[in-house]
């Protein structure tokens, strides 16, 4: 997602696509659908016909502007469909959309190609911030009505918002076969004072369930096993990972980094923190307050949030340390291999 992409998306894309979907519509009605099927599946070259439609609907995923189309479909989606307010524990939670390998995504080792990954990953990031964040987008991008957004020296920032990624790891564990369904389970894993890291599991179809939903029921769960001491489940969900995959995503107001916890707040899923709250401290993050033994089954309260927080950094910290390696490029100091074709 680039950055500006969801400030042109309310005043230039939705009205727009409004519109061509009310034109569509309108000249479908005058349509003669039942000759025009007829023909398709009866007249001459109807064999061809059917074999290119079967193989449209087998790789629509993979069609020119198909990308654009599920990217912008979870704006939309969220818009209409997203509960008006998300409890907060929700903030650590997994959205989950599902999709299935295209018979153009595959490669010469006959399954998903690792390129393709990404892709997904577009769509199931978006799916995850749009549901979250959606309700403190508009807050933070209205900065000089809420002021909720200002510089070191107290002045208030102004420009339009917008989200960029910043990096993609992703690590791969098994193949994905040719037109074999899988999920994406994505969830915050953490986040510092520039920097919002999201974490996605690609799943297998239908292996694993949730044990329940924030809002209206969304499909299938799994009752959650309790053992006495009060623990849960110690179930071994990673054997139905196919691959893993961290992103980091930045927020902006103009060319000004918004910190995360800002429109994390805005969009209403973070308790109040004492202190400095959320943007304090020396690493910007809140001031480090022992957060002291956790019931993990309590109120949702900062501590647990905090708690969430530093745990998931831990692994954040390793992927942002690779932005270093920007620095191990010398221009082919010694010289280069060659310059070859068709890259």
């Amino acid at each position: 997602m680039a950055v500006g992409t969801l400030a042109l998306f309310y005043p230039v894309f939705l009205p727009m696509s409004a519109t061509a979907i009310a034109y569509l519509g309108h000249r479908a009605l005058y349509v003669d659908w039942r000759a025009v099927l007829t023909h398709f599946f009866t007249g001459p070259g109807r064999t061809s016909r059917i074999l290119l439609a079967f193989f449209l609907v087998l790789n629509w995923k993979s069609l020119p502007l198909a990308w654009t189309v599920r990217v912008f479909h979870t704006f939309i989606y969220h818009i209409i469909r997203r509960p008006k307010k998300l409890p907060q524990r929700a903030l650590f939670h997994y959205g989950i959309s599902a999709s299935r390998t295209s018979l153009l995504e595959t490669d010469y080792n006959i399954h998903k190609s690792n390129s393709t990954y990404f892709a997904d990953l577009d769509v199931s990031r978006s799916h995850l911030v749009t549901h979250l964040l959606q309700p403190g987008m508009p807050i933070i991008g209205d900065n000089a009505k809420h002021q909720r957004v200002r510089d070191k020296n107290g002045k208030l920032v102004e420009g339009a918002f917008g989200i960029g990624l910043g990096a993609v790891f992703c690590s791969f564990r098994r193949e994905i076969a040719p037109l074999q369904g899988y999920e994406m389970w994505s969830r915050i894993l953490s986040w510092d004072r520039k920097w919002l890291y999201i974490v996605t599991h690609f799943v297998v179809k239908g292996k694993v369930r949730p044990t329940g939903w924030d809002g209206r029921r969304m499909g299938p769960t799994r009752e959650r096993v309790v053992l006495a001491d009060g623990s849960g489940e110690p179930a071994d969900f990673s054997k139905y990972v196919i691959a893993t995959a961290i992103s980091k995503y930045v927020f902006k107001l103009g060319r000004f980094t918004v910190h995360p916890a800002l429109v994390i707040d805005a969009a209403g899923l973070l308790p109040e923190r004492p202190g400095e709250g959320w943007t304090g401290g020396e690493t910007g993050t809140g001031t480090p307050e022992d957060l002291g033994d956790l019931d993990e089954q309590g109120e949702w309260d900062w501590r647990r949030v905090e708690a969430e927080r530093r745990k998931g950094l831990q692994y954040a910290e390793h992927f942002a340390a690779l932005d270093g390696t920007n620095s191990l490029f010398d221009g082919g100091e010694d010289g280069a291999v060659g310059y070859f074709p068709l890259g």
